[in-house]
């Protein structure tokens, strides 16, 4: 019984010392799968802020409906990370954190050497780029042509040249990789696209015979007036000039000639006026050479639509807009007035110059330290 006993108590032991060396072992498995995640999870980390492997910037196109795995391949594609598994383990830790924000649908530009957390702070941030070009009402094609080439996200050399008056002043979205040629080829079709709709549509009895005058005269009315209630009646006018074989006398006719399309920057003087050009309709009878400038949709529906009026001329009113007159007499009275007004506007800008130049002098003299007098020798 005793050796019995013995040999129990043995097992007994050997079974603890087993079970201590199994949970030290397992400990130590343990203490090392932690310190491999512990390490893992660091050098994750210092990758996700290690500069990526951009070296210029790139335009990313993100998709709307995209998943996370989508973005992350797309980055991988495009090369601006390195390894979508980045991506996807840096919104994981945001996600674990707490801290996920979606990331947006849009066209982003990605910086140079940008780490993947710079990335998503990108694409998280939703500011995305407006893709586009906004050719204003009245924009001349030179001006127009300058500010497709100089936009840094369209792609290739400009070689498409079109006439002036030959582009549709409006906003142009384009998509990433859109080339200027094929901008400036969206733009002539889509005034061709409206000429088309409109035409057949024109009033009755029109002193113009084609669409290339309708887009002249509509030059000319955008550039006479920026508001556009009063363009029909602009157009009216014209009209019935043309009707009576009166000069148009268009003031915009005569820059035109001088600047071919950009800004005169100066007031017209009466040699400008008597300047022989294609253009200067005080010269000429009849239409322009050419356009003067691209005319918007509201410009070319008034020449096609103008209003009923029998009016010949006008004259600003130093509102903003314009007096209309039937005969000469109303019209140089009109003129008169306008004059007036510029003598007063003029007035009352030197008032005002004299009173700030007096305001400066006494300012400047109360700001001027007086010096104390020197003391007089004593004998």
């Amino acid at each position: 019984m005793p050796m019995k006993n013995h040999k129990q108590r043995d097992g007994k032991q050997r079974q603890r010392t087993r079970s201590r060396r199994r949970r030290a072992r397992a400990a130590a498995w343990l203490l090392l799968a932690g310190f491999v995640a512990a390490a893992a999870g660091w050098l994750v980390a210092r990758a996700l802020v290690m500069p990526g492997p951009l070296t210029q910037q790139a335009l990313v196109e993100i998709p709307r409906g995209a998943s996370s795995s989508g973005i992350a391949a797309l980055l991988e594609e495009k090369g601006v990370v390195r390894s979508r598994w980045l991506v996807l383990a840096a919104i994981a830790s945001d996600r674990l954190r707490g801290r996920a924000r979606p990331l947006r649908a849009g066209s982003f530009m990605i910086p140079p050497r940008a780490s993947v957390r710079d990335v998503l702070r990108v694409l998280q941030a939703g500011k995305a780029l407006k893709l586009q070009v906004v050719v204003p009402e009245g924009m001349s094609t030179r001006r127009v042509l300058q500010r497709v080439r100089a936009h840094p996200l369209l792609v290739g050399e400009l070689s498409v040249n079109p006439p002036e008056g030959h582009l549709l002043p409006a906003t142009y979205p384009f998509r990433p990789g859109t080339t200027r040629d094929e901008l400036v080829l969206r733009m002539m079709a889509a005034q061709k696209t409206l000429l088309a709709r409109l035409w057949p549509k024109r009033k009755p009895g029109l002193p113009i015979t084609s669409k290339r005058e309708a887009i002249i005269l509509a030059s000319i009315v955008e550039k006479e007036t920026a508001l556009e209630r009063e363009r029909p009646l602009v157009a009216a006018v014209f009209l019935n000039r043309l009707r009576k074989g009166m000069r148009l006398q268009a003031d915009p006719t005569v820059i035109y000639g001088i600047t071919r399309g950009l800004p005169l920057k100066r007031r017209l003087t009466k040699d400008d006026l008597h300047a022989k050009t294609p253009w200067n309709t005080y010269r000429i009878k009849g239409l322009p050479a050419t356009p003067i400038t691209n005319p918007g949709r509201a410009a070319i529906a008034a020449v096609l639509n103008p209003a009923d009026s029998d009016m010949l001329y006008f004259v600003a009113d130093g509102t903003g807009g314009h007096v209309f007159a039937r005969t000469l007499k109303e019209h140089n009275a009109n003129v008169r007035k306008w004059r007036a007004f510029l003598a007063q506007r003029q007035k009352r800008r030197e008032e005002r110059n004299k009173r700030d130049a007096a305001s400066i002098a006494t300012q400047e003299t109360k700001t001027t330290p007086t010096l104390p007098m020197p003391a007089a020798a004593k004998p």
